[in-house]
């Protein structure tokens, strides 16, 4: 499976804020980018197409609800030679932008940190997460997003991560769901609400 990079080269937005800049309901997909949503053999992550399937779900019901969310979509910006360095092909969004939908590139796992992605969310939304990777990324944004106090919901099967090498225990492989259950039972406990994607037809509802 081969994802074609979409031209998205604008960092921020397409346009002004639209008026429902007040509290609200945010989707944040993060790092959706053609580098890690290539197929695994291609350098991917070992959930990429499943993964992919199920965010373009959500992405799809956010956009069709009668109320959408603030979508922002987030770009990590690698080193140069990395498979995400800026304007490498690895480093495209894998989903087009729409009119109002908002990009943020990074260059740190929280995406708060050295963005404007605060400006963006205020403190009292409801943020719903997506995107990879789990233990990085995913970790880093949701506890930034707690500690700003935000109500934060990460969805199961929507995020993930690759396997994880444990060089302090004789190089031993934890496969990258259990990376991603380690990483779930963390943020809950944290306070991250966690949703399934059975939840996803009623996650743009009121509620």
């Amino acid at each position: 499976m081969t994802r074609h990079p979409i031209d998205n080269h604008h960092s921020t937005h397409h346009q002004s804020p639209p008026s429902w800049l007040g509290a609200c309901r945010v989707l944040l997909l993060l790092d959706l980018q053609v580098n890690m949503l290539s197929s695994p053999e291609e350098g991917g992550v070992p959930s990429s197409e499943t993964v992919y399937r199920n965010i373009e779900h959500i992405l799809d019901r956010a956009r069709s609800s009668k109320q959408p969310p603030r979508i922002i979509h987030i770009r990590n910006s690698g080193e140069s030679g990395d498979p995400d360095a800026p304007n490498s092909p690895g480093w495209q969004l894998v989903f087009p932008i729409l009119e109002h939908e908002f990009v943020i590139d990074k260059l740190k796992n929280n995406a708060f940190s050295g963005t404007k992605l605060a400006e963006l969310i205020p403190r009292d939304a409801e943020l719903i997460v997506v995107g990879m990777q789990s233990d990085y990324c995913v970790r880093a944004t949701c506890s930034a997003a707690l500690g700003r106090g935000n109500t934060v919901i990460l969805i199961k099967d929507a995020h993930t991560t690759y396997d994880r090498i444990e060089v302090w225990n004789g190089g031993m492989v934890t496969n990258a769901h259990d990376v991603e259950l380690e990483i779930e039972a963390e943020l809950e406990e944290a306070g991250v609400n966690l949703l399934c994607m059975s939840d996803v037809p009623h996650l743009f509802c009121d509620r």
